[in-house]
Formats: C-alpha cells, sequence, structure tokens
C-alpha cells in the first residue's frame, strides 16, 4: 500500500468523525514511513470550517483532537515523524483558514497582522512539545513604505480599494543556513476584476485569491517550527483589486519595483503586477533559489484541471518541486515557457504589457513573471544563455487547486485545500539534509 493512500484512508476516517474526541486508527503502520503517513493524513483530515457559523452549537464542533495509531513499533522510533506530523498538519490547516476567511474580515491589512501573529509564535499551536522553535523576523510596508521605495505593482491594484495594500516579508533565519531560498506568493485578498470588472458568478470564489500568500506565510512558519537549517524569506504581496474613481485604468503605466514599466491592458490581470513587484524584491536579497505560488490563471485549470498544479521555470528546480510533490503525495505537472510566448507581452510605450495571448495562458503568464526575475551576482556577464544568469527561479499555478468547490475527498475538505505547503516544506527539508 502506498504512503499516500495511508494518508488519504486515514484523513477520509479522521475528517468524518469530527463528532468525536478520539479515534483510534488501525491501518498499516509497521514502519516509520508509514506511521508518518497515517499521522500526516489524520492530521490534515482533522480540520472544519465554522468560525462565522451563527449558531453557538454548529460553531463550537470541533475536530477530532485525540487521535491513536496502533503499531508495534517504540515511541521513540516514530517520535520524529509524529512531530514532523503535527507541523505539517498546522500548515496546511492555516493555509485554509486564511483562504477561508471571508474578504471583509481578510484584507491586506488584517492578513499583515495576521503574519506578525504567525512570525512572534514561538511554535504553532499544533506543534508544542515538539522541538525547538524561533521567532520570525517581520517587515511590513503600509501604503507610504510601498510608494517610499517604488512598489507600484501594489500600489496600481490597490489603488482603487478603501483598504490600502501591503508587502510582508517574513524570514526564518538559522544560525548557519546551508542554502537561502526566497518564496513569494499572490496575495489579492479580494479580486473583483477592477475596471475590468468580472461578471458578478466568476466573483463568488474570489476569496481564494490569496492563496499563494496563505501558503508561503504557512510554510515560512514550518521551517522554523521544523528548525530547518534553511533560510527562508517570504514575501507576501496583498492588494485587494476594486473598481472605484481611484482604480488604475486600462492603457494606464505603471512601474514596477526595480524600474520596469508595464502597460496595464486589462486590470484583471493583476496578480502578475503584484507578483512582479515581490520577485524583483525578493531577488535583490540574491537568494539560491527563488519560488514564486499564485492562484494566477484560469488557463491553469483549462490544461490541468481543478486538482492538478503546473510549475515552470528553471528546469532543476522545477524538477526538484515535482519530486517534492510525489513525496507528499501532492500532484504538480511540470509544463513549459515556450520562447515565442513573450513577444505576446510586448508594448508600444512600455516594456512591457500585462495582457499576452489567449492561448497558453499560463505559459505566458510564466514567461511575464520571468522577465522580474533577478540575475545572480555570480553570473557570467557574457553568458549567452539568459537561464544560465539568472537566479534559479520556479512558478506555480494553483488556481484550480487551491480551492474545492466540490464534495470533500480523502483529507480534502471542501473550501480552501492548503495544496502545495507540503510539497514546499518537503522541497525545504530536502535541502537541509
Amino acid at each position: 500500500m502506498s504512503l499516500e493512500a495511508l494518508r488519504r484512508a486515514a484523513g477520509a476516517a479522521v475528517r468524518q468523525l469530527s463528532s468525536l474526541d478520539s479515534v483510534a486508527l488501525a491501518l498499516p503502520a509497521a514502519t516509520v514511513e508509514e506511521v508518518g503517513a497515517v499521522a500526516e493524513g489524520a492530521a490534515l483530515g482533522a480540520y472544519t470550517f465554522s468560525h462565522f457559523r451563527g449558531d453557538e452549537e454548529a460553531r463550537s464542533k470541533a475536530p477530532v483532537s485525540d487521535v491513536r495509531i496502533l503499531t508495534d513499533l517504540k515511541e521513540r522510533h516514530i517520535a520524529g515523524v509524529l512531530d514532523r506530523a503535527a507541523v505539517v498538519g498546522a500548515a496546511v490547516r492555516a493555509t485554509r483558514d486564511l483562504v477561508n476567511t471571508p474578504p471583509n474580515h481578510l484584507y491586506p491589512e488584517s492578513f499583515a497582522e495576521i503574519a506578525g501573529d504567525l512570525s512572534a509564535r514561538t511554535k504553532s499551536p499544533a506543534a508544542e512539545g515538539t522541538r525547538k522553535s524561533s521567532k520570525l523576523k517581520l517587515t511590513v510596508w503600509d501604503e507610504d513604505g510601498l510608494a517610499e521605495e517604488g512598489f507600484g505593482g501594489l500600489l496600481g491594484v490597490g489603488g482603487g480599494s478603501t483598504r490600502a495594500p501591503r508587502m510582508v516579508r517574513m524570514e526564518h533565519a538559522p544560525s548557519k543556513p546551508v542554502a537561502h531560498v526566497a518564496l513569494v506568493g499572490k496575495g489579492i485578498t479580494f479580486d473583483s476584476g477592477g475596471l475590468s470588472l468580472k461578471p458578478g458568478n466568476a466573483m463568488t470564489t474570489m476569496k481564494l485569491d490569496m492563496g499563494g500568500a496563505a501558503t508561503v506565510a504557512a510554510v515560512v512558519r514550518a521551517a522554523a517550527d521544523l528548525d530547518l537549517p534553511v533560510t527562508v524569506t517570504g514575501w507576501l504581496c496583498l492588494a485587494e483589486n476594486m473598481p472605484s474613481g481611484s482604480a488604475q485604468r486600462p492603457e494606464d503605466v505603471i512601474t514596477i519595483h526595480g524600474g520596469k514599466t508595464v502597460e496595464v491592458l486589462n486590470t484583471d490581470a493583476e496578480g502578475r503586477l503584484v507578483m512582479a513587484d515581490g520577485l524583483d524584491a525578493a531577488s535583490a536579497e540574491q537568494p539560491d533559489a527563488l519560488i514564486d505560488i499564485a492562484t494566477l490563471t484560469g488557463a491553469q485549470m483549462i490544461a490541468l484541471g481543478v486538482r492538478t498544479s503546473g510549475v515552470m521555470g528553471e528546469e532543476g528546480l522545477r524538477g526538484q518541486l515535482v519530486s517534492s510533490a510525489e513525496a507528499s503525495g501532492e500532484q504538480l505537472w511540470p509544463m513549459p515557457i515556450p520562447e515565442e510566448v513573450r513577444s505576446g507581452f510586448d508594448s508600444e510605450i512600455a516594456d512591457l504589457t500585462n495582457l499576452g495571448d489567449r492561448n497558453g495562458g499560463m505559459l505566458g503568464a510564466a514567461a511575464f513573471l520571468r522577465e522580474f526575475v533577478g540575475d545572480r551576482a555570480d553570473a557570467d556577464v557574457d553568458a549567452l544563455d539568459p537561464e544560465a544568469k539568472r537566479i534559479p527561479w520556479a512558478h506555480i499555478d494553483i488556481a484550480g487547486p487551491a480551492f474545492n468547490e466540490k464534495s470533500a475527498y480523502g483529507y480534502t475538505p471542501a473550501g480552501g485545500t492548503g495544496v502545495m505547503a507540503r510539497t514546499l516544506i518537503n522541497y525545504l527539508e530536502n535541502l537541509g539534509r
């Protein structure tokens, strides 16, 4: 039996037994790896989101809090995988909570405050009693700070809302890091489309559009809880995209952090604009790897469906992420960035437009983002291949998989799924080994 089958079995059982306080799982658990899979599945299945129920009884309905795994293995041999399962489960549940929170409660400022709470903790609550953990370093740019430092993408997208945008930087900084990984997350707390207004029925799930930033925040917290020997910086690009008299217009030209200009042809192609700010700022710190994650394109769902995320970028990093997804039981498919798609973003008056060809939209969006990934400081300036100069970078599109609009299955609930948090945690763990 595969480890993923064990995760799903444990998760499905615990998810459907939420009316009980304690559950014992008699699943195959003869090896440390099998115990870890059962524990992780249980941690993923133990989730409900009833914060906004008016009925007190419904609001107090809690998931299973006590799970016993029946195994012949000694506790000292499995303590590590149980600790890890608690941390991973906490990260996924935190991501789900953020994605499920209504947009009148979660907006750029309140999201930044939640990031502050995550950063101030010495552990996630579910990780108490596990291993040593540290506080995170936190930096927040408010509207004045964004203007002072030239975050034009965030200011442009957030200009139509009464709730000002924010950039949040979270950092896990171990004393002797073996590598530095930067994570950039799209954090559009609600996406109306701006002046390029979405149809009404297309707005009903747009609270999910901050799923990338939610994943990044939870993964940086998990890196600290697991005490990973990797410096992890998380960049949360937070804005609300609304129509108003102060909203950016089609044909406006904005200046992204770092100086490149973009002609805005469609205000509903906004995620790439805030991500461009984050990618440029993260590149300035010269990380060893740069990964962005976003609910970016409807084209992702057309190409890969609603359970498989797409990853594009530098071949080596892309392959590492696919391997981490396979080990974690998540579905991640490698996709190309064809050379010709970049020309679809040519502008007559600016460096780029924000709207490429409709065909292959997921691939084109990746080509746009790649324009804001910096070069390595130690790169050969005479190298002919731009890929050889660029900081290793990958883009993960989770537009469909971030939110389950259908019935719950396995360890996956309806609503926010927390997709790719486990993959990114596994990737960071592999770097630290």
